[in-house]
């Protein structure tokens, strides 16, 4: 592949040994924008599990209304992906890139006044289908920048974001519910702090090179490719085609129906079982046994940023399939011994808890990694945000049905339940993950 690439190319494609100052600065800004967006995905994500109990008592919710509030923010993000990503494909990345976040910064403020759940189930589906347009509009617009030797470290920091997002918003929730200093409508409305500081900070960011390229601006497209990218992305820029069949339709042709099927399901096993154990963490482990549910939910998820941080260490080292595959087959045997031995002891609980957090968090950094890599500059958005919708699907599933059967058949039966899935997710990911380390995007995208 690597041969046919090269003959697309104008010239011998040179390796820099660094960024210059001024790329380094731009790539950095950039990084840093992009991450606020999932840093404030993961702060709406973080705090709801922590709040459902206030909420369920205030409002009054059923055992049904809990699972709809708890999923609302992710059937959002289902219908957000695909609709942002058709968008952006269609009209840019730059303009959609700061809508988006307009729209979620409605919705975070309209959070402070819900005063039942069907008010708070529309605010949070809202934002729900902002944060997931800005999955397919930010991720798609780093890896159109990053070079090749940095791209997957990049995407890998935006993932971080994320989860210090879901921490920090765990923790608030726990400090604030358990000194009783605000009520649920003011926790879940400080999102609308971060997202007032990233939506300044996104003003002026340039539209993507290869976007303009595919759309047949080549003029505009080098002129900023000149001023942002590294020389070596500049020459592959010109292996893209400038013009080419754009849709969802695209994702089911035979070029690319594998790596659809692979990043969709390789991102719905990660995220299934992490979204119905993180986001009722503190009644999971209550129901196991530990009576400081809250406090060992705080831990998982601190666990959870160290396991991304190793990612974000080695994924330019060892690559993606060594990190990518292992951790499912490790989490299913994690999540099996909570099934079988959590009657043994508080300890082997919280060590197979720990271990899941870890080893499911170095994966994960990938869903954030492999979607924006695999499709071309045509179809990137659609693409991303296809696998961002079906990831979804069963993140709320997940979420939604994770207190019904607990409440049904037990805590053992749904951790059986989110092995099987992390088992799934190995098998299909060892026979289908390509191995995309150090390779130039126009290569890694091309049809398989």
């Amino acid at each position: 592949m690597s041969n046919a690439i090269g003959s697309l190319s104008p010239a011998p494609i040179q390796r820099t040994a660094g960024l210059s100052d001024k790329h380094r600065r731009f790539l950095t800004k950039l990084t840093a924008v992009i991450s606020g967006g999932m840093l404030i995905d993961g702060f709406v994500l973080g705090c709801i599990g922590i709040v459902m109990p206030a909420i369920t008592n205030d409002l009054h919710l059923s055992v049904v209304w809990q699972g709809l509030i708890g999923a609302s923010a992710l059937i959002g993000i289902f219908i957000g992906g695909p609709l942002g990503g058709w968008l952006a494909d269609k009209v840019g990345r730059r303009p959609m890139f700061t809508i988006d976040l307009a729209i979620f910064l409605i919705g975070s403020v309209a959070q402070f006044f819900v005063t039942d759940a069907m008010q708070l189930f529309a605010v949070r589906l809202l934002m729900g289908i902002a944060v997931g347009a800005d999955y397919s509009i930010g991720w798609p617009l780093l890896a159109e920048f990053a070079p090749a030797r940095l791209r997957g470290k990049l995407l890998s920091v935006v993932e971080l974001a994320w989860y210090v997002g879901y921490l920090v918003s765990y923790a608030m929730g726990y400090a604030l519910t358990v000194s009783s200093a605000a009520s649920w409508n003011v926790i879940l409305g400080l999102s609308t702090i971060p997202t007032v500081i990233v939506f300044l900070m996104r003003l002026g960011t340039p539209e993507s090179p290869r976007w303009l390229m595919s759309k047949g601006r080549v003029a505009e497209a080098r002129a900023l490719a000149a001023e942002h990218m590294e020389p070596e992305e500049q020459i592959d820029l010109q292996s893209q085609k400038t013009v080419g069949k754009q849709g969802f339709g695209r994702l089911f042709s035979a070029d690319y129906i594998k790596a659809t099927t692979f990043v969709s399901i390789f991102w719905v096993c990660n995220v299934t079982p992490y979204f119905a154990i993180g986001a009722f963490a503190p009644i999971v482990l209550e129901r196991l046994g530990l009576e400081e549910g809250l406090t060992g939910g705080l831990v998982l998820n601190g666990v959870a940023v160290l396991g991304t941080i190793i990612t974000i260490m080695f994924i330019e080292r060892v690559g993606r399939r060594k990190l990518g595959i292992p951790p499912f087959f490790i989490s299913a045997i994690a999540l099996i011994c909570v099934a079988l031995f959590s009657h043994v002891s508080a300890a082997v609980i919280l060590i197979c808890f720990f271990t899941f957090s870890l080893v499911n968090a170095i994966s994960t950094t990938l869903c954030g990694v492999y979607p924006g890599e695999v499709f071309p500059t045509e179809i990137r958005g659609v693409g991303v945000g296809f696998a961002t919708a079906f990831s979804r699907v069963g993140a709320a599933a997940g979420t939604f049905l994770l207190p019904l059967v607990i409440d049904s058949f037990g805590v053992g039966t749904a951790m059986l339940i989110a092995a099987g899935i992390s088992l799934v997710g190995g098998i299909v990911s060892y026979f289908l993950a390509p191995e995309t380390k150090g390779k130039l995007l126009s290569e890694v995208s091309a049809p398989q």
